[in-house]
């Protein structure tokens, strides 16, 4: 039988178990954190790939911009929870178009989400909003800069790249990475209105990154789907996971899969 004292050490010990760190991605996504509908999605984001292409490590610090519910999040928090330092920069009042019941109810349930668990400790919950004068994290102060699933274009069209871009730029070490995941609108459809799809040519994002002064480093096809016209009624939006139309075409829709990516790595230039 157990003495006082050995199951104090048992609960002690089990409360430490909840605060191990993640040594690599492979192990951060074994986290305990992460569920079940979330790991569904890994075959589709390849989560490990993704983070290894741009060099994330667990000594990184990092700025996940409008990390939603927190998927990545709960592959990040694990991994840098022990020597890296995690920034997650969610929408902003300052910004009108995200004041929304539904992005403040969105970012509410992200900031209960941080709460919920020890792994979470090292997270700095900022603001981002695709608007002049962000700031996201301490200047100069992170390695990666990661923008994962978003649209930001759809707002101000490029002018939104530009704030968005000069915020992550100010935010990344000299030498830094930006690591984009974007909705890549293929080359036959330049010509249509493609606009407010949630697609974006690969082209903008390179020209208006040079422009804030990146250095283009690498892409990847890792996220292409060749399944995915670009031309759906809700945009991306039409796509699992959203399936924007409901019942309308569904089968269609969660047999395409997830929209068609670009993976672009950027660097910070040294000095």
């Amino acid at each position: 039988m157990l003495t006082k004292f050995a199951r104090l050490s048992l609960l002690l010990l089990a409360s430490q178990v909840s605060f191990i760190a993640s040594a690599d991605i492979s192990q951060a996504l074994q986290h305990e954190v992460r569920s079940e509908a979330n790991k569904v999605r890994d075959d589709a984001r390849k989560p490990e790939q993704t983070l290894r292409f741009f060099g994330v490590t667990p000594q990184s610090t990092v700025v996940e911009i409008w990390p939603g519910a927190g998927w990545y999040t709960e592959v990040l928090a694990p991994l840098l929870a022990e020597q890296g330092k995690l920034y997650a920069a969610h929408f902003s009042d300052a910004f009108t178009l995200l004041s929304s019941n539904y992005m403040q109810s969105v970012r509410s349930d992200y900031s209960k989400k941080l709460a919920s668990h020890p792994v979470y400790q090292n997270v700095t919950l900022t603001e981002f909003a695709p608007i002049a004068d962000m700031t996201i994290a301490p200047p100069e102060s992170a390695d990666f800069v990661l923008s994962i699933r978003n649209q930001f274009y759809i707002f101000e069209g490029e002018q939104s790249l530009r704030h968005g871009l000069a915020s992550f730029y100010r935010a990344l070490k000299p030498g830094g990475v930006l690591g984009v995941v974007a909705p890549l609108l293929p080359e036959d459809k330049l010509e249509t209105d493609w606009q407010g799809s949630g697609y974006v040519p690969k082209q903008l994002w390179l020209e208006l990154a040079a422009e804030a002064g990146f250095h283009f480093e690498a892409s990847s096809d890792l996220l292409h789907n060749p399944k995915d016209t670009a031309d759906h009624p809700d945009g991306i939006w039409s796509l699992p996971p959203a399936l924007a139309g409901g019942e309308t075409d569904r089968e269609k829709y969660l047999a395409i899969g997830e929209a068609h990516q670009m993976v672009l790595r950027f660097r910070k230039p040294v000095g």
